[in-house]
C-alpha cells in the first residue's frame, strides 16, 4: 500500500511518533468504543484506529513504529478523520508523509534589498529561517525586544531566545509559559520536516538544557499552525504593552519569515 517514495529513517519515525501521540490522545468513551474491556494505556487502540481509518491492523502497526512504509494521501487523510485531527495537525501529517531526503541544513541568506526594507520599518520586525534563526532586524525590534546583534551568531534564533533568556521570560511575565508553549507546538512542525538534521539536533538539545518546561511541552507533541495574535508584555521602560504580530512570507525565498509588531500601551487598549 503507497504510492509516495520511501520515508527517510528520521521522517518515518517522527512520523510513527505524532500518530501514537494523537492516537493515545483521543477518548474511546467519547467514540463510543469503551466496550467494557480494560485499557491498559490511554487513548484508542491501535486496531481501533486502523479499524476508523479503513486500513490493515498490521500495516498501520508498521507505520507507527515507524518502519519502512509510506502512507498514500488517501491513507493520509483517512488517518486524520480517524484521529479526529484538526486542521494544522492534518496538514503537518501530511507534510510528515510525503518528506524526501533533503541536503543537510544551512543557515539562509537574506538578500541586501530585503535586509534594508526590514531595517527601514518604523515598527518593530525581524525575519527568520526555517529554523527559526534570527536573520535580520531593525531598532525598533532591539528596543522592544533586546539587542540580538549582541547575542552570538550561534544562538540567535527567536525561540532560544524566548525559552532560555531571562529577559524573554521578564518581558512576557506571567504569559510567558503560554506563549512559550504556543511557540514550541508551532515550530514542531518544522522541526519534524527536518528530524535526524545535526543543526536541529542541536537547537533541541540546547532547548532541552536551557529550559526545564521544554521537555513536557515537546513530548506531548502538539502541533499548531502559525496565525497573527496579540501579545501582553512587560517592557523594562515602557512599562505594560500590547503588541499585535503578523507573519509574512517573502516572495524572494520562501523559507524566510518576515514578523511585525504593533505595539500600544494597556491604556489605550
Amino acid at each position: 500500500m503507497g504510492d509516495m517514495n520511501d520515508l527517510s529513517d528520521t521522517s518515518r519515525a517522527e512520523l510513527g511518533n505524532f500518530l501514537r501521540a494523537r492516537r493515545e490522545r483521543l477518548d474511546p468513551l467519547a467514540l463510543g468504543m469503551g466496550g467494557g474491556r480494560r485499557r491498559r494505556t490511554p487513548g484508542l487502540r491501535r486496531e481501533e484506529v486502523a479499524e476508523l481509518a479503513g486500513i490493515g491492523v498490521d500495516w498501520y502497526i508498521r507505520l507507527e513504529q515507524g518502519r519502512d512504509v509510506s502512507p498514500s494521501s488517501t491513507t493520509v487523510d483517512a488517518l486524520a478523520r480517524a484521529l479526529r485531527l484538526g486542521p494544522a495537525e492534518h496538514a503537518h501529517l501530511r507534510a510528515l508523509a510525503r518528506v524526501a531526503q533533503r541536503r543537510p541544513f544551512e543557515l539562509e541568506s537574506v538578500p541586501d534589498t530585503v535586509r534594508r526594507v526590514v531595517e527601514s520599518l518604523a515598527e518593530p520586525a525581524y525575519l527568520t529561517g526555517r529554523r527559526w534563526d534570527i536573520l535580520a532586524w531593525n531598532a525598533a525590534a532591539v528596543e522592544l525586544f533586546k539587542d540580538f546583534g549582541a547575542i552570538p551568531p550561534a544562538g540567535r534564533n527567536i525561540l532560544l531566545y524566548m525559552l532560555t533568556d531571562p529577559h524573554a521570560r521578564t518581558l512576557f511575565g506571567s504569559g510567558w509559559a503560554r506563549e512559550a508553549k504556543r511557540m514550541v507546538a508551532q515550530f514542531r512542525a518544522t522541526h519534524d520536516l527536518w528530524a535526524g538534521d545535526p543543526a536541529f539536533i542541536e537547537l533541541q538539545e540546547r532547548l532541552y538544557e536551557g529550559c526545564a518546561e521544554f521537555a513536557s511541552w515537546w513530548e506531548t507533541h502538539d502541533v499548531v499552525a502559525t496565525i497573527a495574535g496579540r501579545k501582553r508584555l512587560h517592557h523594562a521602560t515602557k512599562g505594560a504593552l500590547w503588541a499585535e504580530y503578523a507573519t509574512f512570507q517573502a516572495n524572494d525565498d520562501p523559507a524566510l519569515k518576515l514578523v511585525i509588531y504593533r505595539v500600544e500601551t494597556t491604556s489605550s487598549g
